[in-house]
């Protein structure tokens, strides 16, 4: 049976877009359908890009407040709240508008409207049906409430922190992930006397312990508070005030009042009503199950990025689509090997890493060999006036083998690309330490860390 599309993809996010691109390069007739207005999905219009906007605005107000301890007289510095939100509006609508450029130049049908699944082979969006041989689902999440306390008024959530109208002078963020970290960074820095509470018995729980102490500890000298082990039994938002509640591990109550308080407990799949109990395509937990080539128990089906149960970024999508678009055109694909995923905080300090944390390779049974390099003992992080924090090789001590890499400090977001491409390309440690870096370089700490690990450390 032929169809009028090849493809119809639901979601207009990191990867729908990605994969409406992909095959319509690889000869697919395409239909993408997005619900909102503007193209780009939660990542460019409520996550990744302009919370992104906001940490630069706090990196270059941090930036000017210490630029008179390296000689530069700086005077009047203000913050101007309404103009940064204006700036991060306009890297959005940019960004969107450059999503919706892609599309037009490789002849992607563009949809508004709500997408339904009607069957295998059929979406219906607008009152129009669209008839494909293959269906993506590229639906993405939406952020979680708890379960008594849901967003609204003085209870903010990922989503309405973005509008707010004024810096909060305290702000509550229950949830300390990536989510929480990041935003903690952008308004303890611009004046906001920030809380995090924390259910588990640490902040940033997927990135290497150390790395985590490591940003307690940076973001305490900054003024941010923590509580961990921290059970929230109420959120309430009444006038001016927000109250939060919560019993510590060792029974103590505490009330924290704040102007605003903001959940960060993760995000929900949007897989609900969207018509999937019209095919064979099976849920848990509200995700959608997969193999590894992205496919569902429908076959013409397939699935990617927040609405699947693997790490919810932005890069991981994309790649997920690829891979999606690929097995549907015939074309070899390699399954993602997601224990290579890269992550990245973009707090002050940054946070980055890949592959196994130190805890988890002693789990798996390895024999682990550590090497480690402290910003301290760099030129150029001194130069830089970021001395605080580390890169740390996790390595199988037999066969030098990089587990994972883990990075805390300045433009630790960028330097994790060299040893990330490293793994996947199953370099050893040996490698990187036998590789030259640049002086004076963020990067050559890299080099430091390798050299520590085989054992020829100089400056350790």
């Amino acid at each position: 049976m032929t169809y009028p599309y090849d493809l119809v993809v639901l979601g207009s996010g990191p990867g729908g877009y990605v994969a409406a691109a992909r095959a319509s390069q690889l000869g697919f007739k395409v239909a993408l359908v997005e619900k909102d207005s503007n193209l780009g999905g939660t990542c460019l219009n409520r996550g990744c890009i302009p919370t992104k906007a906001l940490l630069h605005a706090a990196d270059v107000y941090s930036e000017l407040k210490e630029a008179p301890q390296i000689g530069i007289s700086v005077e009047g510095v203000r913050i101007e709240w309404e103009k940064i939100q204006k700036y991060k509006s306009r890297m959005v609508s940019t960004n969107a508008g450059g999503v919706s450029h892609l599309m037009k130049s490789r002849k992607v049908e563009v949809f508004n409207g709500f997408g339904t699944v009607k069957s295998p082979h059929e979406v219906s969006v607008g009152g129009k049906s669209l008839s494909t041989k293959n269906i993506l689902l590229a639906v993405g999440s939406t952020p979680r409430d708890l379960p008594f306390s849901p967003a609204g008024g003085r209870i903010l959530n990922s989503d309405t922190v973005l509008e707010l109208k004024e810096i909060p002078g305290s702000l509550v963020i229950i949830g300390g992930g990536i989510i929480g970290i990041e935003f903690a960074s952008v308004f303890s820095r611009l004046g906001t006397e920030v809380t995090v509470v924390e259910a588990l018995p640490r902040v940033l729980a997927p990135a290497d312990a150390d790395c985590s102490k490591e940003l307690v500890r940076q973001f305490e000298s900054q003024g941010v508070k923590f509580h961990v082990n921290a059970k929230v039994s109420n959120v309430s938002g009444t006038g001016k005030t927000a109250k939060t509640n919560f019993k510590t591990d060792s029974g103590e109550e505490i009330e924290i009042k704040s102007d605003y308080v903001l959940l960060s407990v993760g995000r929900a799949p949007l897989t609900a009503d969207i018509g999937l109990q019209n095919t064979k395509v099976q849920l848990e937990k509200g995700f959608v199950k997969i193999n590894a080539m992205m496919q569902s128990d429908e076959p013409s089906i397939y699935a990617i990025g927040d609405c699947v149960n693997t790490p919810w970024l932005a890069h991981v999508a994309s790649a997920e689509g690829q891979i999606a678009v690929s097995h549907m055109v015939g074309q070899p694909a390699a399954a993602l090997n997601y224990d290579h995923t890269p992550s990245c905080v973009y707090s002050k300090p940054a946070v980055a890493w890949s592959g196994l944390t130190e805890d988890q390779a002693k789990e798996q049974g390895y024999e682990i060999k550590i090497g480690r390099f402290d910003f301290a003992r760099s030129g150029k992080a001194s130069i830089l006036g970021e001395k605080r924090g580390f890169i740390k090789f996790v390595t199988d001590a037999k066969y030098g083998e990089i587990l994972g890499v883990h990075i805390i400090g300045p433009e630790a977001t960028e330097l994790l690309a060299e040893p990330a491409f490293a793994m996947q390309m199953e370099a050893t440690i040996d490698d990187i330490a036998s590789t030259v870096h640049a002086h004076p370089t963020l990067y050559e700490g890299l080099y430091e860390a390798a050299l520590t690990t085989v054992g020829r450390a100089v400056h350790g």
